[in-house]
């Protein structure tokens, strides 16, 4: 059976330098190109000591490569600039980029219908942050309160995270939560946002990676899941299942859940 052909979009990023390394684990995966915003010269260093070619130019890329798959680990912006140029190429793809909305989403799901191809879009490739969000979605039915809490590292460009959004999204679109009005916020914004009743509450600071609590309300009680995120590594065995799947079948899935069957 032939390589799954990878290009990293985004490949000198803190995920796509894990990225790089975790397709050069896997046999069935063959790295063929890596982009970057900025100039850092035309090639890539990958494990064993080979090299693949680094350029700011995607389609160029692309229609040197011919991969099969394109990766990105860039943010909402740089990312749908990018997806129209991999559609154009038959490019299936696997995005990660942070900031992902509702609108970017009917955008894609056009694109994969138009240029049958697959495209799968995961706020979080983290095995555990997706089992959170189910157990949530399970709790939410008995409780009327709920708060979500993440925090990051503080270089992280967006909040909330595309991950709590997501959260919020499964959680608030399913039914209207109970969020009680303050008579006095001694500092406005001490509440954090709403989505339909559900707080989000967001940290960045140092000596962060990602981590997500949800805590639930009701009378005499509170439930709090938890997910932490101690390192990058763990993303990597979600990304690698999603190369290999989304190769499969031509159109847009949403969040690794429904990848898994979960």
């Amino acid at each position: 059976m032939a390589s799954i052909r990878v290009v990293v979009n985004g490949a000198t990023g803190k995920m796509g330098l894990e990225t790089v390394a975790a397709i050069g684990r896997e046999d069935d995966l063959k790295l063929v190109g890596t982009t970057c915003l900025r100039e850092r010269g035309n090639s890539m260093l990958i494990s064993g000591g080979g090299e693949v070619p680094l350029s700011t130019n995607l389609e160029d890329l692309l229609a040197q490569t011919h991969p099969d798959v394109m990766v990105d680990f860039t943010n909402s912006n740089a990312c749908m600039e990018s997806v129209p140029i991999a559609a154009a190429n038959s490019t299936n793809m696997v995005l990660g980029a942070s900031g992902l909305n509702n609108d970017h989403l009917k955008q894609l799901d056009a694109l994969a219908h138009d240029n049958n191809i697959g495209i799968i879009v995961a706020p979080n490739f983290a095995l555990g942050a997706v089992i959170l969000k189910k157990l949530a979605e399970q709790a939410a039915a008995y409780f009327e309160y709920v708060d979500i809490i993440e925090s990051h590292h503080e270089a992280k460009i967006d909040a909330p995270s595309g991950f709590a959004m997501a959260l919020a999204r499964s959680l608030g679109d399913s039914k209207q939560f109970t969020r009680n009005v303050t008579e006095k916020e001694n500092l406005q914004g001490s509440r954090g946002g709403e989505y339909n009743g559900v707080g989000i509450h967001s940290i960045r600071m140092p000596g962060r990676t990602a981590h997500h609590e949800v805590i639930m309300g009701a009378a005499g009680q509170t439930i709090s899941l938890r997910h932490d995120t101690l390192g990058r590594d763990c993303y990597m065995p979600g990304v690698v299942r999603c190369i290999r799947e989304v190769v499969k079948q031509p159109g847009l899935v949403v969040g690794l859940e429904n990848v898994l069957g979960l």
